[in-house]
């Protein structure tokens, strides 16, 4: 990826209804998402210039804001049409796509019952999460000390910011310590997700994969759950506990990011990718690249 600063790019971003400037789609500093984390977002990619799920991702947008009590004034059309526009005015067919909502600044204080919602659209070239030669020997993961919370205690369901606070913590002592991701528990102790993507474990197999009951119940981990159907391979959806990574041959991650990325490691366990790993990883890159079905006139 490039290491060009996000703020100081040529392109444009979609702002409030209306294409604006790289460098000119800029906020206030008392914003109130900056300071108490009111702001839900979308991670999504076009592949050949199709923006892969972009409804899906549209509407799940508008259930996160929902979630946290906020409106977004624009509609699910509204949403696809405008990432589209910004992924075509910016000249790119594959690219990451980065929908953002949040509160603004009319209020400050953790009451923010009149703030306006503000919603932006950036697109950007983003190659896979993880290196190829990183993917093609399995990522290496360490274990988190920070767990997924309760749903009592969060809106886990949401693609919130706030969510991802204790990800920034977990990710940047893994990279600190040569790895590079962590796997997070959840509050009870079963196998929850790594920082930004969820998590599939073959076994006997079969693929197992944690119920998605206090996190993110990933757009590509629903692909992944499918694809891996269709080509045979049973999926079970349950709580896995820690000790039965024992058990386990493959594993990898799912997200819009990482896409498909095997494990090689996960603290003192070892994995190597195989069929199943292969199976899901080039039916969900035929996937991302089909050509959309042709509409009846």
């Amino acid at each position: 990826m490039s290491t060009t600063p996000f703020h100081d790019r040529d392109g444009w971003i979609w702002m409030d209804g209306k294409l604006v400037e790289w460098r000119s789609a800029n906020i206030h500093v008392l914003t109130h998402g900056l300071h108490y984390a009111s702001s839900v977002f979308e991670g999504e990619r076009a592949y050949n210039g199709r923006i892969f799920k972009g409804t899906e991702h549209s509407k799940r947008l508008e259930f996160s804001a929902t979630t946290l009590g906020m409106k977004l004034p624009y509609s699910t059309a509204e949403l696809d049409a405008a990432k589209q526009l910004t992924l075509e005015k910016n000249g790119l067919t594959d690219a990451y796509l980065r929908p953002v909502a949040w509160r603004g600044s009319e209020m400050m204080g953790v009451s923010a019952q009149a703030n306006t919602i503000h919603v932006a659209i950036a697109v950007w070239e983003w190659p896979s999460y993880f290196s190829a030669e990183a993917k093609m020997k399995g990522i290496r993961l360490t274990l988190s000390d920070w767990r997924r919370p309760s749903p009592e205690s969060a809106p886990v369901h949401a693609k919130a910011a706030g969510l991802y606070m204790i990800c920034t913590l977990a990710k940047h002592k893994a990279e600190a310590e040569g790895y590079q991701d962590a796997l997070m528990y959840d509050y009870r102790g079963y196998i929850a997700e790594a920082t930004g993507a969820n998590v599939f474990i073959a076994i006997d197999g079969k693929l197992h994969t944690p119920t998605a009951d206090c996190f993110l119940n990933g757009i590509t981990r629903q692909t992944a759950i499918e694809l891996a159907r269709r080509n045979g391979i049973e999926v079970v959806e349950r709580h896995i506990k820690p000790e039965e990574l024992a058990n386990a041959t493959e594993v990898f991650l799912t997200g819009t990011a990482a896409e498909i990325t095997p494990v090689g490691e996960i603290g003192q366990h070892r994995f190597a990718p195989a069929q199943i790993c292969k199976t899901v990883m080039d039916a969900y890159s035929d996937e991302v690249r089909k050509a959309p079905k042709a509409v009846a006139a």
